[in-house]
Parts: structure tokens; C-alpha cells; sequence
């Protein structure tokens, strides 16, 4: 039996120029207030230096507490392609699997507002990645190359 309760999915024809996914564990869809391993929903974006596009919203049945693993196997299914999930803690068995699958887990504070926690991704994109993002960012084979830049630049022979 599936864990997932509720799945919504947006469809669009083209990614728009979207970089790369974001999941952030939200029962609401404004806030992170969710741990990941007891998160009951994710919410997933697409995400470039100047547009965001919501792409999923992920509901789960409730799940119970306990030191069984299993329950970690459909959120890391729901959260493949992310680069990183956004949540209020993360065991370190889940760390461990996330990051086995190129997901960075990132703990933030109560309450905070998925829309800032998106404009700040898209100010580091455009100022230039910190470590972990410039990772993710070149793993996923997002690095533009150099030629591509000096024709943004107007680059001429």
C-alpha cells in the first residue's frame, strides 16, 4: 500500500529555463515545518535565477514513528531530481541516503517562508553559488559553458 495520500503534479509543455528542483517539507506549502523523516507533505519547485515554478505538492498518509526505514523509501522516490529538501531536521540515517541520491538536506528554522528561502537560492544563483549549490548545480549538469556566457556577454570575435 502506497504512503502517498494526495499527489498533485503541474504539466507544462517546457521547463521554461527552470535550473533544477527544490523540495521543501510543508504541511501548509507557504512554510518549512516538517522534519523529513516524519514530513506528511512536500512541496517541489522548479527553480532559475529569475523564475520559480511550483511543480508538485505531495501529501502522505499519516506514517508511525518508529525506527523502520520503509518510510523513507517513497519520499526519496518522490524527491528524485532534487537537488536539495528543505526541512526542520534530518536523521542521520535519512542524511545519509539523501546524500547518496545528490539531495542536500538543508535544516532551517520553524516557520521558514518557502518564498524567501526560493528568492535567496535565486540571489546566491546570480552572485555566485556557495559550495554545496555550485555542486548540485554541476552535478546535474547545469554549469554553462564558457562559450555560452560570452554570447549572454555579447561576447564578439
Amino acid at each position: 500500500m502506497s504512503a502517498i495520500k494526495r499527489k498533485l503534479e503541474v504539466v507544462t509543455e517546457e521547463d521554461g529555463g527552470l535550473l533544477f528542483k527544490v523540495a521543501f517539507a510543508s504541511e501548509d506549502q507557504q512554510r518549512v515545518n516538517q522534519h523529513f523523516g516524519s514530513a506528511r507533505a512536500f512541496v517541489i519547485y522548479g527553480i532559475s535565477p529569475e523564475d520559480k515554478q511550483l511543480l508538485v505538492i505531495s501529501e502522505f498518509s499519516d506514517l508511525n514513528q518508529d525506527v523502520n526505514e520503509d518510510k523513507l523509501a517513497e519520499k526519496l522516490a518522490l524527491l528524485e531530481g532534487c537537488i536539495a529538501v528543505y526541512c526542520r531536521a534530518c536523521g542521520a540515517s535519512a542524511v545519509k541516503k539523501l546524500l547518496a541520491k545528490g539531495i542536500q538536506p538543508v535544516k532551517v528554522s520553524e516557520g521558514a517562508e518557502i518564498n524567501e528561502l526560493i528568492g535567496a537560492l535565486q540571489d546566491e544563483l546570480k552572485q555566485g553559488p556557495s559550495a554545496w549549490l555550485a555542486k548540485a548545480v554541476s552535478q546535474n549538469g547545469l554549469d554553462k559553458s564558457r562559450f555560452d556566457e560570452m554570447e549572454m556577454e555579447g561576447w564578439d570575435e
